[in-house]
């Protein structure tokens, strides 16, 4: 069995006449944290969606785990998106929420206790039990990250994109997010692939990173020996640094 979960050759990608991905080589590692890093533009959001199959690309992704992943969506991966826009017209629960794509028949029919059980079951993997009921609108950015992740986990991803994560949560409940992620990483085994600009985040948690700019890997490899001050001032800019933050 390869020790990487996905592999990434020659990957390019055109959307409106602009070239956004230019020949991406990389690889994900089956079972470990693998950090996504650059700047706006440079394409992060593009591979994961090639990865995802919502667009065209050409070049070969190839996922060394034994299902189908030909199909227009892959089976077996997991997408926390950035933001998640809702109508707060919507009198929806986080439960309602999650039902409306656990299971097939109308909501206005009721939950299932089968499907119920399983959301509260996904809530609890995530920390998020005693949200099952709160109404959706009013969910924190913490939150409502959290009811996304729940959703992405269902049914058992072998792999979990997460786009920036933890973009709308506050300060202060940001480590305790990326906690949990690693938690999540370290009880199931499941790979994972993190956009993030937090570079003390990376440090901390990712076992691997892909360093991407203008549309092409720059560098990959451990944080610790990858993020120098000379990779960081490529990437980011000359005054880019790494710090620990204790709070």
């Amino acid at each position: 069995m390869s020790d990487d979960l996905v592999t990434i050759e020659d990957l390019h990608v055109e959307l409106g006449g602009v070239r956004i991905l230019k020949g991406v080589h990389a690889s994900i590692g089956r079972g470990k944290i693998t950090a996504l890093i650059g700047l706006n533009g440079s394409g992060k959001t593009t591979l994961l969606r090639a990865l995802l199959k919502e667009i065209p690309y050409t070049g070969t992704i190839t996922f060394h785990c034994g299902h189908d992943h030909s199909q227009p969506t892959p089976h077996h991966v997991g997408y926390v998106p950035q933001k998640l826009q809702i109508d707060a017209r919507l009198p929806l629960t986080v439960c309602d929420l999650m039902a409306l794509t656990l299971q097939r028949r109308p909501l206005f029919l009721g939950i299932s206790a089968k499907v119920r059980q399983t959301i509260d079951q996904l809530l609890k993997n995530v920390g998020a039990g005693a949200l099952v009921d709160h109404p959706v609108e009013k969910l924190s950015g913490g939150e409502l990250q959290r009811v996304l992740l729940a959703l992405a986990l269902h049914p058992e991803p072998e792999l979990l994109l997460l786009d920036e994560p933890a973009a709308g949560i506050d300060f202060k409940d940001q480590e305790a997010f990326y906690q949990q992620i690693a938690s999540l990483n370290e009880r199931t085994g499941v790979t994972i692939l993190l956009v993030s600009h937090e570079l003390t985040v990376v440090t901390q948690f990712a076992h691997h990173v892909l360093c991407l700019k203008d549309g092409r890997i720059q560098c990959q490899g451990p944080p610790q020996q990858v993020l120098t001050g000379e990779v960081l001032s490529q990437i980011f800019g000359a005054d880019t640094g790494v710090f620990a933050h204790r709070h």
